[in-house]
C-alpha cells in the first residue's frame, strides 16, 4: 500500500497541498487588539453569563433529589427518587454538553449507557444507580454552581467595567446635563469629592477601560478552560470506556488490513505466479508433443519454459518477501532494512542502534512501515538520498526515515499514509509527517517495545 506522492503529497493543488485553503488566515491587527471584538470572545462570555441560571437549576435539582432520595431510603421510595435523580443530571449533563459544543467548540462524546442485564423498571434503576456516569453528572451539578458563581461575577464585572471606561469619553455629559454633578464620582465624603470631568482625567478613564478591554478576553477563556475540564472530566465517557472503544476501532483496523492483506496476496497469486505455471505447463505440454517431430523447436520451447520457471521463482520470492522476508526472521532490523535499502532507487544510509529484537510483530510492522515509506521515496519523492534511523527510547522503538525531495506530504489528504498512520495506530503507534513544501520530509514512526 505505497503513498503516491501525486496524490498524498498533494501536488496539483489537492487537499495536501498547502495552499489557499489550508493557508492561515492573515489579520490586521494583532490578536490583544482584535479579541474583544472576535465571535469567539463573545461566545465565551455568553456561555459564562448563561452558566449561573443553568447552574442555579442544575444544583437546586440535584440537592433537592438527592436529599429527598436520602430522607426517604428508610422507605423503599428513596431508591427510584434517587435513580430518578441520578437521571435527571445525566439529562442536565446533556444539555450541557451540547452548550458547551455550541459557544466553546468543546465537542465532548456522550458517557457510556446503561448497562442492563434485565429489562424492567427495577433493572433500571439498579443501573442507574451502578453507573459511575451517572455519579459523575450528579457532581458536576454540585461542583458547578460554586465555580459558575465566580465565573459569572468575575467575567461580568471585567466586561461591564471595561467597556463603560472606554466609552467614558462618549457618555460622560450625562452627569452634569441629567445627575447635577460633574461627571463620573471617582471619591467622595462630606468634606470633598473627586469627579473624572477634565479632558485629562477622561484620557486616562477611557486608556485604563481600553487596558481592561483588551485583559477582559483573556481573562474569560482562562475561566472557560475551567469549564472545558469539568465538562470533559465529569460529562464524558470514563477512561476505561474510551479505552474500550479505542481498542475495538483498533480490532476493526486490523481485520480489515488483514484482510486487504490476504486480497493482495490471493490477487497476486492468481495474476502472477499462477498465471505463469498454467502457461509453463502448456509449453511444456506442446514441447512434449514437439519432442520426436521437432527436436530443435521442443528444445527451444523448454529453454523459454525454463525462463517461466525463473520469473515465477522471483514472483513467488517477492511475494514471500512481501509477507515476512526471511532475513527479518533470521537477522532482525538491521539486516532486513539494510536489504530495502539496497532496493531503493536512492542513496540510503541505514542506521539501526538497538540493545535488543523487539516484539515479532512489532518488528514486521516496522519493517513494513520502513518498506513503505522507502516506496514512496523511489517513486515519487525525486530525492537524491534519504537515510533511515531507528533507536530505542524507553518502552517506545522509534523510527526516523528523511528524504531531501520535493516534500508536501500530509496525512491528512486521506492517502497512503493515512493507511499507514491507521496501521500504526492499531497498535498504540504513531506517525508523524514533517513535509513542507520543497522539502525535505522528515517522517517519524513510534511503535510500542514489547520486547
Amino acid at each position: 500500500m505505497a503513498t503516491e506522492y501525486g496524490q498524498g503529497y498533494g501536488w496539483d493543488g489537492g487537499p495536501g497541498f498547502r495552499g489557499e485553503g489550508a493557508e492561515e488566515r492573515r489579520h490586521l491587527l494583532p490578536a490583544a487588539l482584535r479579541a474583544p471584538i472576535e465571535a469567539r470572545s463573545w461566545r465565551e462570555f455568553g456561555y459564562l453569563m448563561l452558566s449561573l441560571p443553568i447552574s442555579i437549576i442544575m444544583f437546586t435539582f440535584a440537592v433537592t433529589m438527592v436529599s429527598l432520595g436520602a430522607g426517604l431510603l428508610v422507605t423503599f421510595l428513596g431508591v427510584p427518587v434517587l435513580a430518578a435523580g441520578l437521571a435527571g443530571c445525566r439529562g442536565l449533563g446533556a444539555l450541557e454538553r451540547t452548550r458547551a459544543r455550541g459557544l466553546l467548540g468543546l465537542d465532548v462524546a456522550a458517557p457510556e449507557p446503561l448497562r442492563m442485564s434485565k429489562r424492567g423498571a427495577m433493572a433500571w434503576v439498579g443501573a442507574m444507580l451502578k453507573s459511575g456516569a451517572s455519579w459523575r453528572h450528579l457532581l458536576y451539578a454540585v461542583l458547578h454552581f460554586p465555580w459558575a458563581v465566580f465565573a459569572f461575577s468575575v467575567a461580568i464585572s471585567f466586561w461591564t467595567y471595561g467597556w463603560a471606561m472606554l466609552t467614558y469619553p462618549l457618555w460622560f455629559w450625562l452627569f452634569p446635563v441629567y445627575g447635577g454633578q460633574d461627571g463620573l464620582q471617582l471619591y467622595g465624603d462630606q468634606g470633598h469629592s473627586i469627579y473624572l470631568d477634565n479632558p485629562f482625567e477622561i484620557t486616562v478613564t477611557a486608556l485604563v477601560g481600553l487596558l481592561l478591554t483588551m485583559a477582559t478576553p483573556w481573562i474569560v477563556r482562562a475561566l472557560t478552560q475551567v469549564d472545558r475540564l469539568l465538562v470533559h472530566g465529569l460529562l464524558g465517557p470514563s477512561k476505561l470506556a474510551t479505552r474500550v472503544v479505542e481498542l475495538e476501532s483498533d480490532r476493526g483496523v486490523v481485520i480489515d488490513t488483514a484482510a486487504a492483506d490476504l486480497r493482495r496476496i490471493e490477487r497476486d497469486l492468481h495474476d502472477g505466479a499462477q498465471a505463469r505455471l498454467v502457461a509453463l505447463a502448456m509449453d511444456l505440454g506442446l514441447a512434449k508433443e514437439k519432442l520426436t517431430e521437432d527436436p530443435e523447436a521442443a528444445a527451444r520451447m523448454v529453454g523459454e519454459a525454463h525462463g517461466e520457471v525463473k520469473t515465477a521463482l522471483q514472483e513467488l520470492r517477492d511475494l514471500a518477501r512481501g509477507i515476512h522476508p526471511a532475513v527479518l526472521t533470521d537477522r532482525g532490523l538491521d539486516a532486513a532494512l539494510s536489504s530495502v535499502a539496497s532496493r531503493c532507487t536512492v542513496p540510503v544510509q541505514v542506521d539501526v542502534d538497538l540493545p535488543a529484537r523487539p516484539a515479532p510483530a512489532i518488528e514486521g510492522i516496522a519493517y513494513f512501515t520502513v518498506s513503505e515509506l522507502l516506496q514512496n521515496i523511489s517513486k515519487h519523492s525525486g530525492a537524491t538520498r534519504a537515510s533511515v534511523d531507528v533507536w530505542r527510547i524507553e518502552n517506545r522503538l522509534m523510527i526516523q526515515v528523511v528524504d531531501n525531495g520535493v516534500g508536501g506530504a500530509d496525512v491528512a489528504a486521506g492517502s497512503g499514509l493515512a493507511g499507514l498512520a491507521e496501521r500504526l495506530d492499531a497498535v498504540d503507534g504513531i506517525l508523524v509527517v514533517d513535509s513542507p513544501v520543497a522539502g525535505p520530509t522528515r517522517i517519524t514512526a513510534e511503535l510500542p517495545w514489547r520486547g
